[in-house]
């Protein structure tokens, strides 16, 4: 079955992942991806009973922010046991080929941070399912690879997330919870300043809103072509 496997630079396979992945996904014709139990790579020690969750699959807030699910939590039964979820993590993921080239792959005008939620959303609105498939196990540094390249990589990475989150809840997210969504990115610029990162923040704020136009432009084609209610059922939910 034509399958695409996105890897980040900082993970590592267990021997089977690859092929619990691809199993999940050709039992499932409906599925546009499959996730595996990503863990935390902490010192040099691999004992997958040990630990902590990097990612069990993502899941969104009531307000559209993505998150991995189980992240740094230790070991425990839940997270044995399979399951549909939102989307896949794209630091490790199997995805339909099909699916893929239907949606052009990733946007890569993203650059880093969110693409995944962008893939996530679309693929739902289109009608597609991801499942969490636990006995594939992928060990993740992370942000390992990430903090190569950038004087500060802190700074960018708060840029990025800030203008890709709006531009991914701009082709989608109801108007009903725009008054929640503007209080949460309010609260956002506190953290920010917080941080010292205010400055990149709100450059990528400004940023996202600049590409708004474009973004609505996406949610409209998106409309036409599928059910915006299906990336939005699960606001909320893990």
């Amino acid at each position: 079955m034509p399958s695409v496997l996105p890897l980040n630079a900082d993970t590592e396979l267990e021997p089977g992942a690859v092929a619990a992945l691809a199993a999940a996904l050709a039992a499932d014709p409906g599925l546009g991806g499959v996730a595996p139990r990503i863990l935390q790579v902490e010192g040099e020690a691999r004992d997958a009973a040990a630990a902590r969750l990097y990612s069990a699959g993502m899941a969104l807030t009531g307000d559209g922010r993505a998150f991995e699910t189980g992240a740094g939590e230790p070991q425990s039964e839940r997270w044995t046991l399979g399951r549909e979820i939102f989307g896949v993590c794209g630091a490790a993921c199997l995805l339909r080929r099909e699916l893929f080239t239907e949606l052009r792959g990733y946007d890569e005008s993203y650059v880093s941070f969110y693409e995944d939620v962008d893939l996530n959303v679309r693929a739902r609105i289109l009608g597609r399912r991801f499942a969490y498939v636990p006995e594939a196990v992928v060990w993740h540094a992370g942000n390992a690879s990430w903090q190569a390249g950038f004087e500060r990589p802190g700074a960018e990475n708060a840029r990025l997330v800030a203008r890709n989150r709006i531009a991914t809840q701009a082709k989608f997210m109801p108007l009903s919870a725009l008054s929640r969504m503007l209080a949460v990115e309010g609260g956002s610029l506190l953290r920010a300043a917080h941080q010292g990162r205010l400055r990149a923040t709100l450059r990528g704020k400004l940023e996202g809103l600049a590409r708004l136009p474009q973004s609505l432009r996406e949610r409209h084609r998106l409309a036409a072509s599928g059910d915006l209610s299906a990336a939005r059922r699960w606001l909320g939910r893990e």
